[in-house]
């Protein structure tokens, strides 16, 4: 008799550790990220990307010339600038953009409604990868960044950013996340 209740003791241990096993298992889970990403042109300038400075700015070597390249239609929170404090999930954005692009091989595209460069003498690009994703429009789905329209003048892939942004803020995913920043640009 003392044996079944032995085993039956530590079966309820067992149990009882891994936690309640009946919650785990009914769990929904998140279905995959799909992102309708638009269609990449044939014509854009190849690079290799040599550093990424944070999550919308790297340095990309361009027949051997490094152009320091700042990414349109988006915006990471700060987390280099010595002038300002680090914002809530800019670390994340810049680590992850470094997982995504350091030494890969890219394809930036210009956008003839953008300056070429900005005050600060960088090129305004999209960035692309061989597969057909857009960096740019990546971070925003995952919400790593933030869309971004400068003074106004709408870019290109404008429309869709937004959309990504809006499904990101909807599911809560990365900054837009009520356990991180909750889509409030702060500092930490």
């Amino acid at each position: 008799m003392l044996k079944p209740f032995r085993l039956l003791l530590v079966l309820l241990l067992s149990l009882a550790a891994c936690g309640d096993l009946g919650n785990v298992i009914s769990q929904p889970t998140a279905p995959p990220l799909t992102i309708n990403y638009p269609t990449m042109p044939r014509t854009l300038t190849e690079g290799r990307v040599s550093r990424v400075v944070d999550g919308d700015t790297a340095d990309v070597l361009v027949n051997g010339v490094r152009w320091r390249v700042r990414m349109l239609g988006m915006d990471t929170p700060e987390s280099v600038d010595p002038n300002r404090p680090v914002q809530c999930f800019g670390r994340e954005a810049a680590a992850y953009a470094k997982r995504l692009l350091e030494g890969q091989t890219v394809y930036l595209e210009a956008d003839a409604s953008q300056d070429d460069r900005d005050q600060f003498d960088r090129y305004l690009r999209f960035v692309w990868f061989a597969d057909g994703r857009l960096y740019n429009m990546q971070m925003i789905a995952e919400g790593y960044a933030f869309e971004y329209t400068y003074r106004g003048n709408a870019h290109k892939y404008q429309r869709q950013f937004r959309q990504v942004q809006s499904d990101a803020r909807q599911a809560g995913r990365g900054l837009w996340s009520p356990s991180t920043c909750n889509g409030e640009r702060r500092s930490e």
